[in-house]
């Protein structure tokens, strides 16, 4: 399956993060899975798909014709499709993605995971979405998921669809679940 991963194009400030990138990757290629991600070669976006290559997993990378990500592009992934817009690339990595996971990163993460929680709930699509809750950094939107469900903003059904996990075995045994239901 293609697993698509939304993450910074930075390192964080803790190792922790990076630990968890590689963890992630290696699972991905290990499990036979593939990657698909936003090609950059830089921070977490890196280290994933270094990981997914050295685990022996495909990756394919989205880059959209902006100036400043086009240039950083990884040179050794498996496949790079070319978009025109951030917004075709989004398109693009969710048509690809049969599950998604976001690690941590900024608001280009946040924008592009929730989209993919909001179709999710439109019923557009239907796919697992996994925060990869690394020292709590998602703790705090699961919590305004609930808020909103509490609030009568959200269907509690959300929940059935998103785990917030940083334990690999529990992210594998999620998906399974999902695709076997």
């Amino acid at each position: 399956m293609n697993i698509t991963v939304y993450c910074g194009s930075s390192v964080g400030n803790d190792e922790i993060y990076s630990e968890a990138a590689r963890k992630l990757g290696k699972w991905i290629g290990e499990s036979g899975n593939s990657l698909v991600y936003g090609a950059g070669n830089l921070g977490l976006m890196e280290i994933v798909a270094d990981a997914v290559l050295e685990a022996g997993g495909e990756v394919t990378g989205v880059i959209p014709n902006v100036p400043m990500i086009r240039e950083r592009v990884h040179k050794g992934i498996t496949r790079v499709i070319h978009t025109e817009t951030m917004a075709e690339r989004k398109s693009e990595m969710i048509r690809l993605g049969d599950a998604f996971i976001a690690l941590p990163g900024g608001t280009g993460t946040f924008d592009e995971i929730t989209e993919v929680l909001s179709l999710n709930c439109l019923e557009v699509i239907d796919a697992p979405v996994v925060f990869f809750n690394t020292a709590g950094y998602y703790e705090p939107f699961r919590l305004m998921l609930m808020k909103a469900a509490g609030s009568g903003f959200l269907w509690k059904n959300v929940f059935d669809m998103v785990l917030f996990s940083d334990d690999m075995d529990e992210i594998a045994e999620f998906f399974n679940r999902r695709w076997n239901a």
